[in-house]
């Protein structure tokens, strides 16, 4: 169990969500156990002992925003409600903590919040979430709760601007320092078109890791295929694209089996693109930026549909790219990306991320995929500056 502990603290680590020196795991094995630093780890521990999961995971993030949503939110609020599709599908809403109500027992009060609930927001300490039987589950939670909370506080200072002391600072470090450069550069892409099982399923795995390492993707954030015209390779459900080997489902193009049972829950629209487009290779991931443009609609005060991701029907552009509704799984994604994806080569879903096809191999798929988060980043600063240079003057 302790080399699980240390597998997901190098992860925050790797993905640069949370702060290196700030964070710590608990877990529910013969003996409740805890690592990282020491104050965090002890809390974890108390947590943990009061919860009837196996594992928690309790981290600072890297960037302060989950403290601003908290501080800018009235006294009476006791929840965040992003709008993304993560936080509507899994978290539902974020629970929030302030420091001056977790008393003299923390860990009881942090517990008592917890106890049916998958992460909250606890200000000074920073994200705390919990797994019910893996610590795996509790880092997912985890990272849910910091990719509902960026996309949720940049929502919000694009459309409110700064009203705390610190906040133009720290936008500026995180505008400056935090975010690195996107692109393809120096990475190998087998050329296509592929079709032995071997060399799918090694490309889809590398390919899958280059998602996460550009950061295009936290881990479990989306999905990756591939058809050689009587297959299609999919990863499975819940798996986490930097570890794919062994999570990928083969399954009939034809859909004439039940062996796509544990396949990506968007196996039907990948499908329906495949079918459509052509293409043999399709991405899926859900890079912030695109996450937050994607629910940027200017229509949106005057528009009736109340439910815009799952009900809007116009298709939208950003750019080139363009934007269109739909729940996931079988429902409106499958319905409403195959017919829009072909002319451009990629799509985004309200609120949930990005869809981009390869013709032959992925090397198209995931150019596509950072042109357009890059796009995306540029478009929104673009769109910060316009306003906040007039709401200074």
């Amino acid at each position: 169990m302790r080399d699980q502990l240390e597998k997901y603290s190098n992860k925050l680590k790797a993905d640069r969500s949370a702060l290196a020196d700030r964070i710590a795991l608990a877990a529910q094995d013969d003996i409740l156990i805890s690592a990282g630093e020491s104050t965090l780890s002890l809390l974890s521990a108390d947590i943990l002992s009061q919860l009837n999961c196996l594992a928690l995971v309790a981290a600072t993030p890297a960037l302060p925003f989950a403290d601003f949503l908290v501080q800018r939110s009235c006294a009476q609020t006791h929840e965040i409600i992003p709008q993304d599709t993560e936080t509507r599908t899994f978290l539902h809403d974020i629970p929030i903590l302030r420091s001056s109500d977790l008393g003299t027992q923390p860990a009881d009060t942090i517990a008592r919040l917890l106890g049916n609930r998958k992460g909250i927001v606890v200000e000074g300490i920073g994200i705390i979430a919990t797994g019910a039987l893996t610590v795996e589950q509790a880092y997912i939670n985890w990272s849910s709760v910091f990719h509902a909370t960026f996309v949720k506080y940049l929502q919000d200072v694009l459309s409110n601007g700064f009203n705390l002391p610190g906040e133009a600072s720290a936008f500026s470090r995180f505008r400056n320092e935090w975010l690195l450069p996107l692109s393809a550069n120096g990475l190998e892409f087998r050329e296509g078109p592929l079709l032995e099982k071997s060399e799918i399923l090694h490309e889809m795995a590398r390919v899958g890791s280059y998602t996460v390492h550009r950061g295009l993707v936290d881990s479990f954030f989306g999905n990756i295929s591939y058809s050689n015209g009587d297959l299609i390779y999919i990863s499975q459900t819940a798996s986490s694209l930097d570890e794919l080997p062994g999570c990928i489902d083969p399954v009939p193009f034809e859909d004439s089996s039940t062996v796509g049972i544990t396949a990506s829950s968007e196996l039907v629209a990948h499908r329906r693109i495949f079918e459509t487009t052509g293409c043999r290779a399709i991405l899926h991931g859900h890079p912030r930026f695109a996450v937050i443009m994607s629910m940027q609609c200017e229509e949106q005060q005057q528009c009736h549909v109340r439910d815009c991701w799952k009900d809007c029907s116009k298709v939208r552009l950003l750019g080139a790219t363009p934007v269109v509704a739909g729940e996931i799984g079988a429902g409106g994604i499958a319905k409403n990306v195959p017919p829009v994806i072909g002319s451009t080569g990629q799509a985004i879903v309200y609120g949930h991320g990005v869809f981009s096809i390869g013709k032959k191999d992925f090397a198209e798929a995931f150019q596509a995929l950072v042109d357009v988060e890059n796009w995306c980043r540029e478009e929104y600063f673009r769109r910060f500056d316009e306003q906040y240079s007039t709401m200074s003057s």
